[in-house]
């Protein structure tokens, strides 16, 4: 495990492609638009015709990107305190988002003629930020299927290289990972083709695979790939992560990540979040459900107490913009980080996360699930002989922290970070307690107390 990933904690995951020219629904259009009796394949007939005259692949003149500018993006991610950013480099629609040799259904040849994903790696590196990208190619072997059920463009032989096989997918999720419903050779040797095109090209630090990479058919190519991209850091000289879903990886080979939810408690091997800033969407839409900044940074602060990191998605607009709301909610992030940092960044977990009385639903898809934080549920980092204890929310005049008792911890001075006032506190077998300075603000995120002993 690098120690740059298990330091760094926070990064910004980037889910930008054609879906975010018709902004509906979320970034799964383009199969819902082939989806006989969904809201999308109703709102695509009404809006744009029938999906043989006016197919996904019409949306790629509409894909200007005019807008896009890498190092305002990448200046934008380091102030919201963010130390990584892995941008999609092909999602299910199977365009790809940067220069590929391989497929010529690219962000490079067709729509905004830019290498997206080379310009943020350049600019990333230029500025400081580890670099890394997503594919989502796996699940592009049934992700057109709807379209081969009536007449619609994904027949048309000479639009196969944008829909693939477009085999039919099956729902129940322990038969999606049998054999017999995974891709052919064909598809396998091509997806890792483009993957290692991925990192030739870009070198990136981090590779995300979505869940579908799981398919047993996919094993030995996973097992290529694994090797591959392991032998080519060592040249490098830079470690590198693969991120994985479910049982996709042998456990201790590759990154376990979470999608939308959290883990009840320490996981002695280092995890990963991904969620982002919308709830109803990766891709940018309207209307955006976003999600409170004060949600997310609790979200951070119990993962990171719990041995993770968490990777925060945005939806950029189709010119390149990012949403206003989004860069607002990136700011407030970065600027509680810049006062509290110090308890998320290159910590380790304790002997115990945390304490309070709200339950964390644990597994994928739980992350709204839970009740709101309060002042008594605290989590818990260490980093040296510091430990650093946060409060959810604010707690009163006294904050409480009943599992720091001098068995565990002996504690020898008390900060509470970003003031500068001297603040009283004790410490007995109840734990300690500290009295907060009467100006403290009763608004923030979250308060940590830097715990020297």
């Amino acid at each position: 495990m690098p120690e740059w990933y298990r330091d760094a904690k926070f990064g910004i995951f980037i889910h930008w492609g054609l879906y975010s020219v018709p902004a509906y629904g979320s970034e799964w259009y383009p199969r819902e638009m082939y989806q006989k009796g969904s809201k999308t394949f109703e709102h695509h007939i009404a809006t744009y015709g029938s999906q043989a005259t006016f197919g996904y692949k019409d949306f790629i003149p509409q894909f200007k990107a005019e807008k896009f500018n890498p190092s305002d993006w990448i200046a934008l991610f380091r102030e919201a305190g963010a130390r990584f950013v892995v941008p999609v480099a092909e999602h299910h629609d199977g365009f790809s988002m940067y220069d590929s040799a391989i497929n010529p259904w690219n962000a490079m040849r067709m729509g905004p003629h830019r290498d997206v994903i080379g310009e943020l790696s350049h600019e990333a590196k230029k500025q400081g930020l580890i670099f890394g990208l997503s594919s989502h190619r796996a699940e592009h072997w049934w992700f057109f299927d709807g379209g081969r059920q009536f007449e619609s463009d994904v027949t048309d032989p000479r639009f196969a290289g944008l829909y693939g096989p477009a085999r039919p997918k099956f729902r129940d999720i322990p038969h999606e990972m049998d054999a017999q419903f995974g891709p052919d050779k064909v598809f396998l040797a091509d997806w890792l083709a483009r993957t290692e095109e991925l990192v030739r090209k870009y070198h990136p630090q981090l590779v995300y695979f979505d869940w579908w990479i799981g398919n047993a058919n996919f094993e030995p190519y996973r097992q290529t790939f694994q090797a591959d991209y392991y032998k080519q850091a060592r040249a490098w000289g830079k470690g590198v992560v693969i991120d994985y879903k479910f049982k996709a990886f042998p456990e201790g080979t590759a990154v376990l990540d979470v999608e939308r939810g959290s883990l009840a408690t320490i996981r002695p091997q280092f995890w990963q979040t991904d969620t982002s800033v919308a709830n109803n969407s990766w891709g940018h839409v309207e209307p955006m459900d976003y999600r409170p900044a004060g949600d997310i940074v609790d979200d951070l602060i119990d993962i990171v107490s719990k041995n993770g990191a968490l990777l925060l998605n945005i939806g950029p607009k189709s010119d390149g913009t990012i949403p206003e709301q989004e860069q607002s909610m990136l700011r407030a992030i970065g600027g509680w980080l810049k006062v509290n940092g110090d308890a998320i960044y290159a910590t380790r977990p304790w002997v115990v996360y945390g304490e309070g009385p709200t339950q964390i639903v644990e597994g994928t898809f739980n992350d709204t699930k839970r009740k709101a934080y309060t002042g008594q549920d605290i989590r818990y980092t260490i980093k040296d002989h510091t430990l650093f204890a946060t409060a959810l929310s604010w707690p009163g005049r006294e904050f409480v922290a009943t599992a720091v008792t001098p068995e565990r911890f002996k504690v020898r001075n008390v900060e509470l970070l970003g003031s500068a006032h001297r603040v009283k506190w004790s410490q007995g077998p109840d734990g300690l307690k500290v009295t907060m300075p009467a100006d403290t603000a009763t608004d923030a995120f979250a308060y940590s107390l830097r715990l020297n002993g």
